[in-house]
């Protein structure tokens, strides 16, 4: 990484892309990362999972991302801090005291389609015609809605985990998930049968109120199962096992649980608007908790994953004073972020890596949005899960198969 310079870049754009004369403005910020000798090199730009999260930090580790460098080596790197996260005017506890009404109608500011319009905006201060994206989990899903109003920007594309579901509701979406987590949560038990007895005792603590993190939360039994977002990793399984391994009477297995839980106070949106990435034209009202099947409501061994609760604004002290946007926010009646007409006459070429055993981006419907775009080689493996971006091998892969050279 000493090779690397970073030109930090903040722009000032409307809050309301839709109104953008109404005197609100926002700042979005971008880091541009290249390595010596590459200043002449195209652009990709990255697009980070979430939604609530900034972009990667090339210089902190260890999170400093293992693809970097495959990416530098044909492109300058953007790392875009979507709007209100990072340096690009970020949403906190703070914006709290603007009121509740005035901060849900920002929070509807937030999404892709907004997203966009910031990119579009970033692109033309730097003065390029085209550029490319990697988009991962959420931001394959911006990319998606890039593709819908503006394909001619884009020259490459390519998705990590990120092909949404166009066309489904949210309902349909988290009804999928969970069979899939299902299938990862079995898959696991059965590898490890004694710990079903590990989550039911751990069930039991939850419903008793005797699970407490160092935060004060106690940990409630829905809370609890959302560690199964663990095995949307491929190393999850390790920290799942090593949690359940430990004596949660312990300091160690208390603050190992707050880790893994995935849903915190640092990045709120991640939970304040989550389901709403999903929302292509209609309300969610909480889409993951009213479709939850009947056999996780009898099993609480069966663990969940990004099935955001609204119970949580109650039970998470990061999320109570969250409580009245929250519900508001159930409630908005979001338009639609993709166009499939546009998307499947965009023209796009680039490539996907669909992971088959994705517990939060099902495969099925995966396939179906990469059907809309024969330009866009999809790369279908089992060999890594959600993460798969991380594991450092799969960029590269979708170099290859974009350039249509075989890979085996």
């Amino acid at each position: 990484m000493q090779d690397l310079s970073i030109e930090d870049h903040t722009i000032t754009v409307p809050l309301d892309w839709k109104h953008p004369d109404d005197g609100r403005t926002i700042d979005v910020h971008a880091a541009v990362i290249t390595r010596e000798g590459g200043e002449k090199l195209p652009y990709l730009t990255f697009l980070q999972g979430g939604p609530g999260y900034e972009g990667p930090n090339p210089f902190h580790a260890p999170t400093s991302p293992s693809w970097l460098d495959a990416a530098l080596e044909r492109y300058r790197v953007v790392m875009l801090d979507q709007r209100g996260t990072g340096k690009s005017t970020p949403i906190g506890d703070d914006d709290l005291a603007r009121g509740t009404d005035e901060l849900v109608e920002r929070l509807t500011h937030l999404r892709a389609d907004s997203i966009v319009r910031d990119a579009e905006a970033l692109r033309e201060h730097l003065g390029v015609e085209t550029w490319s994206t990697l988009g991962q989990s959420f931001g394959g899903f911006t990319t998606l809605s890039y593709l819908s109003t503006d394909a001619a920007s884009l020259d490459t594309v390519f998705f990590t985990g990120g092909l949404s579901a166009v066309g489904h509701t949210p309902d349909e979406a988290y009804a999928l998930s969970f069979d899939k987590v299902r299938n990862a949560t079995e898959a696991y038990y059965r590898r490890f049968p004694e710990h079903r007895d590990a989550v039911s005792r751990l069930v039991d603590l939850a419903g008793a109120g005797d699970l407490v993190l160092s935060s004060g939360e106690v940990v409630s039994v829905s809370r609890l199962r959302s560690i199964g977002s663990l095995l949307g990793s491929d190393d999850g399984w390790q920290s799942l096992w090593a949690l359940l391994d430990k004596d949660p009477r312990t300091n160690a297995f208390r603050y190992d649980l707050a880790d893994a839980l995935p849903f915190g106070g640092r990045n709120p949106l991640y939970y304040v608007i989550h389901e709403s990435c999903y929302a292509d034209g209609a309300a969610t009202r909480w889409a993951a908790e009213r479709v939850e099947p009947d056999d996780f409501r009898a099993d609480p061994t069966l663990l969940t994953a990004e099935h955001v609760r609204r119970d949580w604004a109650d039970t998470v002290p990061a999320f109570q004073p969250w409580r009245e946007v929250v519900d508001a926010v159930a409630e908005i009646e979001w338009p639609r972020l993709y166009d499939e007409a546009a998307i499947a006459a965009s023209g796009a070429k680039g490539a996907a890596a669909v992971y088959y055993n994705d517990i939060y981006v099902p495969v099925e419907y995966s396939m179906e949005t990469a059907a809309l775009m024969p330009g866009v080689m999809p790369f279908v493996t089992s060999g890594h899960e959600h993460s798969g971006l991380r594991s450092g091998d799969v960029l590269p892969h979708l170099f290859d198969v974009a350039a249509g050279r075989l890979v085996r």
